[in-house]
């Protein structure tokens, strides 16, 4: 007894142990875990509440803010005050922006609701912040027919459509039969002809006709300006039709200029505040930019125009998240129903512009791609390199150990114990060795070159520098740190046979199967899983991106808005968890059956031993006659101490009449039975209760 007790306490130790290292392996991997997210995460320091103000955010070290506000702590001005102008009010308008007044277009006029003028805020040559005089626009002329109105109310409608969500136009444009947003875009150019010399700007469109006569010259020039919001208001369009060459500045976001030569035809140009009516399939936007889309077109009348057009283009993007790496000049192609090339090509460009040159009028942008300012996080401090080392030094210390030591204990305990070690010595070199992305130290190598044969479209709005090496890296980490785990449920499950079943052997080929399973199927997992996801990117040049982060080495961290499809989700957390909760399960099992299994073999075996004492008991001495003697006189004495306590009402003396009794007593019955061994039919019973 004293030695099963012994071994339920062995067994008991054991379970605590295998259950403490598998916390601590688990607050290990998690602490891991957050290291890994806070590094990708834009780190935020510790910064007093109210440090930033007038609405900025502290991030990278610094405050981040507002347009309308700069400085350390966002307190210095950056904007015009409240004014006044003739008899139009302007709210606060930022630096280097027009501000829309007050006071709108009345009802029935062509340009109804919108700004009747607009003002810039700028910076003069001393550095000081001053308003410029507004500039009125014309909505004075009422609507004359139908048609016009019509035709006001259709513009209307395609800017709010302009408003609905980029997921609704790119399923319209998979189930467009009828070609309905090429047919829109060509209404579009047709009723840019028809409004004489004036403009229709709505948030999401601006419409403007001019009409030439003898004294405009050979070209007309078309601008947009920067304005204050994120639409277009009246005001930050206008029209030159004496101008023979770009001449843009600080404040314009696009200008084309039609060469017509001799043709004094009316000329006609559209733009669109983003490009959502022109869904493409050579080209993919991933981020939120908005691309201004702008058409020029020369009302011929069917016959084909000889003009030349040039363009520059200003784009308005985060500076902040995004560098400009290269960019493309491209047209609608409403054959194709998509961007084109042919006869456009890059063109000559001033700091800050991109310039286009095309030998045909349409609807022209310019195909941005942008390189993505990562964050990368700063390399191991120099106690995280020491705990790394000490851990490296830890495992190859243990494997070497189990290696030599193997001939004297001879178990499979030792190729768990030597495999998850292992894998954890693996993973941790790969981690201070591989996990940092070697791009950190390169230079931008932007391409924004004017080489006229250098006019591809990109694929899509972003690239990342490749780095086979890192995705590597990430893979190797994936796949040793699910080996980990997976030898650590491994390791309980080993745990299970050898405390329950304890009497039977080992399954046979118990350690193939074993390593099969420790090393083979995380293999399979992360082949998988690679496999996917290169088989679904839409560019093959494109998918490493889709599996591992650029800030570091590891694989890409799930967005709010794509968790359930994240590789992250699939490849690690569902296994790891699975494992986990069968190591749960397996505990439960064990301590279970420890400590509240009835022994059957343990209480048999107590039971047999007991029969056997009473037996050797009987036939080895109670038959003796020096037992019999001695117990005779032991009775004697139990008889006298007895008389001289009040007796009770059933008691009487006890008197030996015979050579040798057989005494049996029951308990807990006071009863006493003596029967005479020789066979006389004399016996005497004797009652003390």
């Amino acid at each position: 007894m004293r030695s099963c007790h012994s071994c339920n306490i062995r067994v008991l130790v054991a379970i605590a142990c295998g259950l403490l290292t598998g916390v601590i392996l688990g607050l290990g991997i998690w602490r891991l875990a957050v290291r890994i997210q806070r590094g990708v995460s834009t780190s935020v320091s510790s910064t007093p509440i109210q440090f930033c103000r007038n609405g900025g955010t502290w991030q990278n070290g610094r405050c981040i803010c507002t347009e309308e506000w700069k400085g350390l702590r966002c307190t210095i001005a950056n904007f015009c005050e409240n004014s006044t102008y003739m008899d139009f009010t302007f709210d606060r308008i930022p630096v280097g922006r027009y501000g829309p007044s007050l006071q709108t277009c009345p009802a029935g006029t062509v340009n109804a609701g919108n700004p009747r003028a607009t003002r810039l805020c700028n910076v003069s040559e001393y550095g000081e912040i001053e308003l410029q005089n507004a500039m009125i626009g014309s909505c004075t002329e009422n609507l004359q027919t139908l048609e016009t109105q019509a035709k006001r109310v259709a513009i209307t409608t395609v800017s709010q459509i302009l408003d609905a969500s980029e997921d609704v136009f790119q399923r319209a444009a998979e189930i467009d039969s009828e070609n309905s947003f090429s047919t829109l875009i060509e209404q579009m150019e047709s009723y840019s002809f028809s409004l004489g010399d004036e403009t229709v700007v709505e948030p999401n469109l601006a419409i403007q006709s001019v009409t030439r006569g003898s004294d405009s010259g050979s070209s007309v020039l078309f601008s947009v300006q920067k304005g204050s919001s994120g639409s277009l208001v009246s005001g930050e369009t206008s029209v030159n039709k004496t101008a023979d060459r770009l001449n843009p500045d600080g404040q314009t976001e696009l200008q084309i200029l039609l060469n017509t030569g001799e043709n004094k035809d009316s000329c006609g140009f559209v733009v669109y505040q983003n490009n959502k009516l022109f869904q493409s399939k050579a080209f993919t936007a991933t981020s939120n930019f908005s691309q201004k889309i702008v058409s020029g077109k020369i009302n011929t009348n069917g016959q084909a125009p000889d003009v030349s057009v040039q363009m520059v283009f200003n784009p308005t993007y985060d500076r902040r998240e995004f560098q400009l790496h290269s960019y493309a000049c491209v047209y609608w192609n409403f054959s194709t129903k998509d961007w084109d090339t042919h006869g456009c090509q890059k063109d000559e460009n001033s700091a800050g512009f991109l310039g286009c040159r095309c030998n045909h009028t349409t609807n022209f942008a310019v195909l941005m791609t942008f390189k993505k300012d990562y964050q990368y996080p700063e390399s191991l401090d120099i106690l995280s390199n020491i705990g790394c080392a000490l851990s490296i030094a830890g495992l190859a210390l243990t494997i070497m150990f189990q290696i030599v030591t193997r001939k004297i204990r001879k178990t499979s305990v030792t190729w768990v114990l030597v495999s998850l070690c292992t894998s954890m010595l693996i993973f941790n070199l790969l981690f201070v060795f591989g996990i940092e992305n070697s791009n950190k130290n390169l230079i931008s190598d932007s391409d924004i070159s004017v080489n006229p044969n250098n006019n591809e479209i990109p694929v899509r709005d972003t690239t990342d520098t490749p780095n086979p090496s890192c995705t590597a890296i990430a893979a190797l980490l994936h796949y040793f740190l699910l080996v980990t785990f997976t030898w650590n449920g491994l390791s309980a499950t080993q745990l299970y046979f050898l405390l329950i079943r304890t009497m039977k052997p080992l399954p046979r080929h118990f350690i193939l199967i074993i390593s099969l399973v420790g090393w083979g199927v995380p293999a399979i997992v992360v082949g998988v899983t690679v496999g996917v996801i290169y088989a679904q990117s839409g560019n093959k040049s494109y998918w490493e991106l889709d599996y591992r982060q650029e800030e570091i080495c590891w694989l890409a961290i799930p967005r709010s808005d794509n968790f359930v499809k994240s590789p992250f989700l699939w490849s690690f957390i569902v296994p790891v968890t699975i494992i986990l909760i069968t190591n749960i399960a397996i505990f439960i099992t064990i301590t279970v059956k420890v400590l509240w299994k009835n022994n059957q073999n343990l209480t048999s075996f107590c039971v047999h031993k007991l029969g056997i004492g009473l037996q050797i008991f009987i036939l080895y001495t109670v038959r003796t006659k020096v037992f019999q003697s001695k117990a005779s006189k032991v009775l004697k004495s139990l008889s006298s101490s007895f008389d001289g306590v009040n007796p009770l009402p059933s008691m009487t003396p006890l008197r030996l009449r015979v050579r040798m009794y057989n005494m049996l007593r029951v308990i807990p019955s006071l009863n006493e039975r003596f029967r005479l061994l020789e066979p006389s039919g004399m016996t005497e019973e004797t009652s003390l209760s």
